[in-house]
Parts: structure tokens; sequence; C-alpha cells
């Protein structure tokens, strides 16, 4: 069963918004019953504190971060921050390729360059490879190491 914090992080996903509000998150996570709304008022607030929300245009809307996005992450799922144009992304991406293939892996390739904060924390270093929530390595992959990672993998 999902944790509070785990529906809300997937509320954004589900109606595929980047931005919610309360009365959203109320509604899709914790219904009507006052004690339901004040434990999704809590848990937004512990998800703010822990960086995986942020507030956004207006006091009662909210933003998932990257943190938050990365926490749901599947143990297959890889998130690649990555910009247009560079070379050593694309090396990255083909390498990645036969190997995510052979596992069922997803790939998520996320712009810096989109983000300002994922600009800042990683200009100079894409590709920057995650596995699930989990920093796998940045600039080259190796594919041997990858395939082993993978196959470690529990579902």
């Amino acid at each position: 069963m999902q944790t509070t914090a785990q529906r809300i992080l997937s509320t954004f996903d589900q109606l595929e918004r980047p931005s919610l509000d309360l009365h959203t998150l109320f509604e899709f996570v914790g219904g009507n019953i006052p004690g339901e709304r004040e434990a999704v008022l809590d848990t937004v607030t512990d998800l703010v504190k822990q960086g995986l929300l942020s507030p956004d245009a207006g006091a009662d809307f909210y933003r998932r971060t990257e943190e938050g996005r990365l926490a749901l992450a599947a143990p297959r799922e890889v998130t690649m921050y990555m910009r247009e144009g560079c070379h050593l992304c694309e090396e990255a991406k083909s390498a990645m390729a036969p190997v995510l293939a052979a596992f069922g892996a997803r790939l998520q390739e996320v712009d810096i360059d989109d983000d300002p904060i994922l600009l800042a924390r990683y200009t100079n270093d894409v590709p920057v490879i995650f596995i699930g929530a989990q920093f796998f390595t940045q600039h080259r992959v190796d594919a041997a190491r990858l395939r082993r990672h993978l196959e470690n993998v529990r579902i």
C-alpha cells in the first residue's frame, strides 16, 4: 500500500500536471474526511521540508521537484540528465540503449537547460545517470557495469 507521501508525489504523474493545488491533492489523496485532509496537509508540509515539493504560483499550489520525481523512480527506471548537442550525452544514450532494452528498463531524459536548479547543479557534469533514485555515473557509461547493476536489481 502506498504511503500518503507516495500518493501525493504520484498524483502529478496521474494528472499529468506540473503544478497542483491543495484542493486537488485533498480530492485525489485525502478525500473529504477532516482527519485525512489534515494528514495530506501535514504530508505536503513534510515534502516541502524534504525538498520533494516546492511552493508554486500561489499559496496553495505546489510543484514536484526533480528529487520528488526520482523518489518514485522504479528500480529499473534510468534517468539521464543531459542537454541538447552534448556529444557525451549521445554516446551515453547509445551505450545504454541495448542494455536497457535487454532488461526492459525505461530511459527518462531530462534536459538540464529547462530547469534552473538542474542547470546550476549539473551544468559541467552531463550526462549524469541515475538508476531508480540512486546516482549511477556521470560523463561516460560503462555498459558492462550497467548490465551487472541491472542484473542485480530486485523488482
